[in-house]
């Protein structure tokens, strides 16, 4: 007799969000993520139901780009220092163009000190940044489902540019 496996439940972005509050109050585990003073570093974590998660160290000035999660939703929190999040006020059609023109009013900008984070759509496009000039930040990530790919735009003004799209086995 063959036991049929219980349907699993996708995570809920707000239970994303508490994985993520929960893992970046975690000061041990925060505290073990190696930084690079040239680059980001990363450490791949389970995530809540399947869900792809990531502890990302960021040096001064580091940067992500434009980009978008493939069609994912997820969240990310702040576990140490202090990150900024440029985004848009409306989703953008995820295929079926290379080049955008952005209406007037659409950027959106978020400060997001030690302890805050934030949850996003599918069609979410953003960039995030340390500004910080001398201190290292830190950061939780989850997406559902596990990102299938990272598109990365280019900007100029109001105009924006597909300009590649990552596969998870490119990072």
């Amino acid at each position: 007799m063959s036991t049929v496996p219980a349907p699993t439940t996708a995570p809920t972005a707000s239970e994303l969000l508490d994985f993520a509050r929960s893992v970046a109050a975690d000061r041990s585990l925060v505290g073990e993520l190696p930084l690079d003073p040239e680059g980001r570093t990363w450490v791949r974590l389970d995530g809540p139901g399947g869900a792809e998660a990531w502890l990302i160290g960021w040096p001064p000035g580091a940067e992500t780009g434009w980009h978008d999660h493939g069609g994912s939703y997820g969240v990310f929190v702040t576990a140490a220092g202090e990150l900024t999040e440029q985004s848009l006020a409306v989703p953008l059609p995820s295929e079926g163009w290379r080049s955008l023109e952005l209406a007037d009013g659409l950027d959106r900008q978020r400060v997001l000190p030690e302890g805050a984070g934030r949850a996003f759509g599918r069609n979410h496009v953003h960039q995030v940044e340390n500004r910080s000039p001398t201190g290292h930040a830190v950061s939780v990530h989850a997406y559902y489902p596990p990102l299938p790919l990272i598109r990365r735009y280019s900007r100029k003004g109001s105009t924006f540019r597909l300009e590649m799209v990552e596969r998870p086995e490119e990072w």
